[in-house]
């Protein structure tokens, strides 16, 4: 019955140190803010194209 005790203690020391490996690689892989704006920039033309587009088609 103690053994068990302490392999639920190594589990969750195991299980914490996995979730803190998992967030400091995460937050080393997330894009920077100047590549967020830059891709929400090319989103937004794109966009305005399309319905520039869609308009150009309807007057037609």
């Amino acid at each position: 019955m103690q053994n068990s005790g302490m392999g639920m203690g190594i589990f969750l020391t195991g299980a914490m140190a996995g979730m803190v490996a998992g967030a400091a690689l995460g937050a080393s892989m997330a894009p920077s803010s100047r590549q967020i704006k830059r891709t929400v920039n090319k989103a937004a033309k794109k966009v305005n194209q399309a319905v520039d587009n869609l308009a150009s088609a309807i007057e037609m």
